[in-house]
């Protein structure tokens, strides 16, 4: 029975990272498409698509938070930790522990503020673009933060196993 629920868990997270994987390449690919063809129409034609600069730049924010989605999934994010370099690996794991709790804290902290910015400016009705409203650009913010509080509880687990199991006698 477990066996079944970590075989369910391992192909939710590799679709999770399938549609990450597949949105960062979408959207990167749309957004160099987007900016040289802004590039070609000003110089070449004098013109632009009005809704181009604000959609690239909601395009930014989305790539940027996959982004960190990408490198939490991989667990290479940008960690300051200089009292772990000294620590020996039993150790490391306990505080990888307390710093991955907070991590997930926080994000989880921050998701829930998301939400509720992009839940009052649904109500506000106001227009990102001339065609999507703010809401649904915000909508990566909740979601994203989320997704890395979730992951960070699992890194939690995962270094607490390490932290309990007996070390190896060499």
């Amino acid at each position: 029975m477990a066996a079944d629920r970590t075989s369910v868990a391992a192909r939710l997270l590799r679709g999770l990272a399938a549609v990450e994987d597949g949105l960062l390449v979408a959207l990167l690919v749309l957004l160099i498409v987007l900016a040289a063809a802004q590039i070609v129409l000003r110089n070449l034609f004098d013109t632009s698509l009005l809704w181009a600069d604000p959609a690239l730049r909601v395009m930014v924010l989305w790539i940027g938070m996959i982004g960190a989605m990408v490198a939490t999934r991989s667990d290479k994010q940008i960690a300051i930790d200089a009292l772990s370099r000294f620590l020996p690996q039993h150790w490391k794991s306990r505080i990888r522990v307390v710093t991955d709790l907070f991590t997930a804290a926080v994000s989880a902290v921050v998701a829930w503020s998301a939400f509720r910015l992009m839940m009052g400016d649904r109500e506000a009705g106001g227009m990102a673009i001339s065609f999507v409203p703010v809401w649904v650009c915000e909508s990566i913010l909740p979601v994203a933060f989320a997704v890395i509080a979730f992951r960070y509880l699992l890194f939690a687990v995962e270094h607490l196993r390490k932290s309990s199991a007996p070390e190896e006698l060499s």
